[in-house]
Order: C-alpha cells, then structure tokens, then sequence
C-alpha cells in the first residue's frame, strides 16, 4: 500500500514539474550555469524530448540555416562557433560555445553563422 502511494506521489510530481530549460523561453543561457554544486560529477535535466532526436548542425562562416519552423519544443545548443539565433518574433540571440536556446514551436526562425560553427539540434 506505501509503495503504490508513493508511485503516484512521484508520477504526479514528474508529469506536473516542467523541466528547466522548457520554461526559459528565447532566452540565452549556458551550460556553465546549470551547475552551481561545489560536487565533482553534476547531471541538471534540461529538455524533455518530444521526438526524441538529437541532430548535430554544422554551418560555415557567413552561411545561414534558412527560415523554417519546427512543430515541437526543440533546444538548440552551440558547441563550437559564434551564430546568430533569429525568430519572426524580432528575438535575435548571439550564441557561443556552450550557449543555448529554447525554440517554440510554429514560429519562423533561422540561424546565422558568425564563424564556423557546430551545434545540437535536441528535440
């Protein structure tokens, strides 16, 4: 009778508590931050997938990943490089290494590389 009770204590909790990354919205934030312990091995969740994919982008220097929209909640992190993350919105955030951004869904958005870059695509 406890374990059921606290099985469903937990699931109520974890379905109802959104993840850290998912309620930041168009704000850039980086992976540094997320780790404030003074511990030597730290893990933070920070974005629940929809679709359960995660795609490495790379774009050279002055290339852009045209405008497009995607239909879930995706994260978008930069590992190497400088680039420019734009939205219909007028939101325009500058991404360096270890950089990243939320992207809603069913908003235009695209992607400007300042300098060589690499990133993840998780969603």
């Amino acid at each position: 009778m406890k374990i059921s009770k606290y099985l469903i204590i937990a699931g109520i909790l974890l379905s109802s508590a959104p993840t850290f990354a998912q309620n930041q919205t168009n704000t850039k934030m980086n992976l540094a931050d997320l780790h404030t312990e003074d511990k030597a091995v730290q893990t933070k969740m920070m974005f629940a997938t929809t679709e359960g994919k995660v795609v490495s982008l790379q774009i050279q220097k002055d290339k852009q990943l045209k405008e497009h929209i995607t239909t879930v909640p995706a994260l978008l992190v930069c590992v190497k490089g400088e680039v420019e993350f734009e939205n219909e919105k007028g939101i325009s955030i500058a991404l360096l290494s270890g950089d990243y951004v939320n992207i809603e869904p069913n908003i235009k958005h695209w992607v400007n590389a300042k300098t060589d870059s690499n990133l993840l695509l998780i969603k």
